[in-house]
């Protein structure tokens, strides 16, 4: 019965994506990212239910936006760009990875930082110095982790799925930007 529901569920996920492509990754973006800031605050900082007035859900409501209006449309247009430009090219996967990585990979994670704090309202003083303490940290970590996991996601999956698989990937991903972004530690 289970794996009937899911099923459905998956179908009707296929239908609104092949209907409203940006908007369905744009959801599925916010609401992962979301997710990975919920889990950021109630198991990394212990912030769990039984303390509900020390989550921050003005914090959870950034990632949701953020995923939403930012980084769901920038990523399935990306997607697209990088299949349509290199797909067909001799080591087409793996040049994708490489721009992937080696290009919108940095000006992303800067974009992050700065929308983020900007949304937090933060001073343009204090996104400098955050993305000064925290960015070589960030990028180094992201490299442990994206570029096998856009290999096999530019490689065995097709592109109308890259942002879902992404952010699936992401949401361990997004648990440790949300604790990141969040610290005022060294």
């Amino acid at each position: 019965m289970a794996a009937f529901s899911l099923a459905k569920v998956w179908r009707a996920y296929l239908g609104v994506l092949e209907k409203y492509p940006l908007r369905t990754m744009a959801c599925t973006t916010g609401t992962l990212m979301c997710a990975g800031d919920f889990i950021a605050q109630v198991a990394i900082e212990k912030r769990g239910f039984y303390r509900l007035r020390k989550y921050e859900v003005k914090r959870s409501l950034r990632f949701l936006g953020y995923g939403l209006f930012m980084a769901g449309p920038v990523f399935g247009v990306w997607y697209a760009w990088l299949d349509k430009t290199f797909k067909v090219t001799k080591f087409g996967n793996w040049k994708m990875v490489f721009f992937d990585q080696c290009v919108f990979t940095p000006l992303y994670l800067l974009y992050f930082f700065i929308v983020m704090g900007a949304l937090k309202g933060d001073s343009w003083d204090q996104i400098k110095v955050k993305i000064k303490k925290d960015f070589l940290d960030v990028l180094l970590t992201c490299y442990k982790i994206w570029p096998l996991a856009q290999a096999c996601n530019f490689t065995f999956v097709p592109v109308q799925h890259r942002v879902l698989v992404t952010n699936f990937v992401a949401v361990g991903w997004n648990t440790y930007l949300a604790w990141k972004s969040a610290s005022d530690e060294p």
